[in-house]
């Protein structure tokens, strides 16, 4: 239907008749002449009607709105010098039209398809196809495209093969809540959608094909928030004969190339920090952290051990720390600043924070007890002040946040804090990726509402060799080979080094309390399958999504996907989920008890 696309025309072009389709963009009466962006995928071009050239083509353009489709026959040529459009690669030319075709009208649009203003969610959502004309979510599915097939060919230039893997698989325990499909043919019986392929990558090893790679769709039924929806996407990744380190050193390579070639340019500094999921809690309070600001937590305990304070004697003698950072110039926070902190950490857990603001400029040195600013400060000297601000990295000029309890509550607690800090001072580069490998996760952690111990990573995930006998007797302590690739305070995705003989399965399934019976009838392909000659192998799988909202400046990842889900799993444009008709549900042997479902 057309020569050339809108955005690819160029002062080269000056003279060249073309038939252009689009949409009206934008459209402007100058009393007379008449100007129409006409937008497609490429881009905007300004088309103008003279009623003196094409007086036909003038009266239908005089009629046209927003959004309505055209078929546009004309010339380019150059714009007069001083109207030329410096923001625009068309900028330099124009189509004088000859004819123009309304192929479809519109009416006028929910929301301003042509400028990037505020939209309600839902009303997005129930009209996406408008709002993925909106240059911000055509750029973002863009981007998502180039992402993808940079994956795909880094992977392919080094010899991984793509296979895609069931999605109508058996419903086996794997973490999250499965979505369950009944089956017709099989009454009683359901299939369950994968969660990830992580058994069918596993086969495919032991089936001899040692690289493979899958731009795969993943579906778990769990409560959402922006960095998770009910169908999301990832980079699933298996080798076969590796260590660790050799599918790091992969990752890492993709994600610097990846950064290098793809979308904006930002700066990512390599090699990529490796860090230990002990020492990351330690230091940041959390298994992903935000390495583009410092604050780091500092363990204050043996500076408190004789203090009067009661907050912090309580919380050492019930086995907890006492644990701070150091906001830098924090000591201008204001008193609505410090309550709002001080909530912030009571919400997560704590009982309360400690503050203490250094005024002044310079060290800690010479600290007097007009120079520090506290709730607290008649229990402590300025000497033991200045000893918790130098352990936290402190000068004068700074404030400390301070959180005495158990390790998991001051963890969480600081690195929330540490986040909203971060935020409130714009401490974080937009211009940085700082990427991070977290490793040694635990293997193990105790369900208090199972009253057992469940996998932290997955029921395939391999314990350090030396660990293996601490399974019996310290579950908590034994370590996975199991690593997440993080970025700016996000997980970017998670993978391991896999269990591939059967007797170690069999003994983790019996620490997670599994018996015999039970693990044959739900593992009892892995378990068959790994007395074939099993290759020792290990995986990742980054997510797509996360990745691509990553490069793309955007906190939530629905501004990435084409047709996301709300957070309550649903479609406001489709409907979806929506009843069923009462056949539909005989056929694959269903009954509903409404009653019981809207108790």
């Amino acid at each position: 239907m057309r020569t050339h696309r809108c955005g690819e025309l160029r002062a080269g072009d000056a003279g060249t008749p073309v038939i252009l389709a689009g949409w009206v963009h934008r459209r402007r009466d100058h009393g007379g002449l008449i100007f129409i962006d006409l937008r497609d995928s490429s881009g905007l071009v300004q088309v103008v009607f003279n009623p003196q050239i094409a007086p036909e083509a003038s009266a239908v353009a005089a009629e046209v709105r927003n959004e309505f489709v055209l078929l546009v026959e004309g010339e380019v040529q150059p714009r007069r010098a001083g109207t030329e459009n410096s923001d625009l690669p068309t900028g330099a030319i124009e189509v004088v039209a000859a004819r123009v075709e309304v192929l479809n009208p519109a009416e006028t649009p929910p929301f301003p398809v042509n400028q990037d203003t505020p939209v309600d969610e839902l009303t997005r959502l129930r009209y996406r196809y408008l709002d993925l004309r909106r240059e911000r979510m055509a750029a973002n599915l863009r981007l998502r495209h180039r992402v993808v097939k940079f994956m795909r060919d880094y992977l392919d230039g080094r010899d991984f093969i793509e296979v895609e893997t069931p999605v109508l698989n058996l419903a086996t325990p794997e973490g999250a809540r499965d979505y369950l499909v009944p089956s017709r043919v099989h009454a009683g019986s359901f299939y369950a959608l994968p969660q990830s392929p992580q058994q069918w990558k596993q086969l495919l090893m032991v089936a001899g094909f040692e690289k493979y790679f899958q731009i795969a769709r993943c579906y778990r039924d769990e409560d959402l928030r922006a960095d998770r929806q009910p169908e999301f996407t990832q980079l699933d990744v298996e080798m076969s004969f590796v260590e660790e380190e050799d599918i790091l050193a992969l990752i890492e390579g993709l994600y610097t190339e990846l950064a290098a070639n793809v979308g904006p340019q930002f700066e990512v500094p390599s090699p990529f920090l490796r860090l230990t999921y002990r020492e990351a809690i330690e230091r940041f309070g959390s298994d992903k952290p935000d390495l583009r600001y410092g604050m780091e937590i500092a363990d204050l305990t043996s500076l408190v051990a004789d203090t009067e304070f009661a907050v912090f004697r309580n919380a050492t003698e019930a086995g907890g720390r006492i644990r701070g950072i150091a906001v830098p110039g924090g000591a201008d926070t204001p008193r609505r600043g410090l309550d709002a902190l001080t909530e912030l950490a009571r919400e997560n857990g704590a009982g309360g924070l400690v503050t203490v603001a250094f005024t002044g400029e310079g060290s800690l040195d010479g600290l007097t007890a007009e120079d520090v600013r506290s709730p607290v400060a008649r229990f402590f000297t300025p000497e033991q002040f200045a000893a918790l601000g130098r352990a936290c990295g402190a000068s004068r000029g700074d404030l400390l946040l301070i959180a005495a309890d158990r390790d998991a509550v001051t963890s969480r607690v600081l690195d929330v804090l540490r986040r909203r800090v971060a935020e409130d001072r714009d401490l974080a580069d937009p211009g940085q990726l700082i990427f991070a490998f977290i490793t040694q996760f635990p293997m193990f952690e105790w369900d208090g509402d199972e009253q057992r111990w469940s996998a932290v990573h997955h029921l395939f995930t391999a314990p350090f060799a030396e660990d293996v006998e601490l399974m019996d007797t310290d579950p908590g302590a034994v370590r996975s080979h199991a690593y997440d690739i993080v970025c700016n305070g996000q997980e970017i995705g998670s993978g391991s080094i896999r269990i591939h003989r059967r007797e170690l399965l069999m003994r983790v399934l019996a620490r997670l309390g599994m018996a015999e019976e039970e693990a044959t009838t739900k593992f009892g392909h892995m378990l068959e399958a790994f007395t074939y000659g099993a290759p020792p192998h290990g995986g990742i799988a980054p997510g797509i999504d996360r990745t691509v909202a990553l490069f793309a400046g955007e906190r939530d990842i629905r501004e990435v996907i084409a047709f996301p889900k709300t957070k309550s799993a649903s479609d406001p444009m489709t409907g979806a989920p929506s009843p069923v008709s009462e056949r539909q549900l005989r056929d694959v042997h269903i009954a509903l008890d409404l009653r019981a479902a809207r108790s």
